[in-house]
């Protein structure tokens, strides 16, 4: 049976916008170690499930697609990262300052 993760991405750190995070991703997983190629060297691989890369819109699609596949599939939830509202003008607070100075 094979195995695979349903996860949504995170965003990346190269961008600000947040695209591709909004969907759930299915990817499969490997079931060997790579081994280089005997004329390239290139590293190569027999199974080609792990190319394979699956979008759904919500993660029951996800996990509805999984059952009907027969897949041992891991969850994985998305941590949300909590930030809080903040003005630009409090980059030059009195508060923060004070905070600059006792490290230094």
């Amino acid at each position: 049976m094979p195995k695979a993760k349903i996860f949504k991405p995170t965003k990346t750190a190269m961008q600000s916008g947040r695209a591709k995070t909004k969907r759930w991703k299915l990817e499969f997983a490997r079931d060997a170690a790579m081994t280089p190629d005997a004329i390239m060297g290139w590293d190569t691989m027999n199974n080609t499930l792990t190319q394979i890369h699956l979008w759904f819109a919500t993660k029951e699609e996800a996990l509805a697609y999984a059952r009907t596949k027969k897949l041992d599939v891991e969850v994985i939830e998305p941590e949300t990262a909590k930030v809080g509202p903040k003005s630009y003008a409090e980059n030059f607070a009195f508060t923060r300052r004070q905070a600059f100075d006792k490290k230094a």
